[in-house]
């Protein structure tokens, strides 16, 4: 059963195992798969996201829409396609890998270890956000442009992966069209 399990990985991105996502998160996290989102809609408005004060780590530190894990032998855009409406009370179309190779390790305040390979993706939203409250503590759209200019000001006010994205990222490469040129 692949219930709640994560995908370990080598250094070059090889699954090698899987372990319980319940678990894997500890002060010496190993590599595993994830996925995080950028939800824009046809505003140019990006949805960032306050974590939940009960997440284990990096609680009620803004973010990016929504992150996750896939589960074994599952593809990322049908990982991406699960966790949107649990975790925002929607559903997502238009999905662009915008950092296919993106990875990071951080370390937060409690000493966990995030320490995962994480493409990252724009989609556009479909519906209404109703985020669930164990995950999501706040939300807000705003503009593209605004966000970048906040992060650039106050990276200690998001969350690590966050900025390392946006610091790979420009606005335009969330702005862009689905099917246009890149990855």
């Amino acid at each position: 059963m692949n219930a709640d399990l994560v995908v370990l990985t080598d250094e070059s991105g090889a699954p090698t195992g899987v372990a319980d996502r319940t678990t894997v998160h500890t002060a010496d996290t190993p590599l595993h798969l994830a996925f995080s989102c950028h939800v824009v809609d046809d505003a140019g408005r990006i949805l960032m996201t306050r974590r939940a004060l009960s997440k284990r780590t990096w609680p009620g530190v803004w973010t990016n829409s929504f992150c996750g894990h896939p589960r074994p032998e599952e593809a990322v855009p049908d990982a991406i396609h699960r966790y949107a409406p649990r975790e925002l009370g929607f559903g997502v179309a238009d999905l662009r890998c915008v950092l296919p190779g993106f990875r990071y390790r951080a370390v937060d305040a409690s000493g966990v270890v995030e320490n995962e390979i994480c493409p990252v993706f724009t989609a556009r939203p479909v519906g209404e956000v109703r985020p669930a409250a164990d995950e999501v503590a706040e939300h807000t759209w705003s503009p593209v442009v605004d966000v970048w200019a906040a992060v650039e000001r106050t990276p200690w006010a998001f969350s690590p992966w966050f900025v390392d994205q946006v610091s790979q990222l420009t606005p335009d490469d969330l702005l862009r069209p689905a099917g246009v040129a890149g990855v």
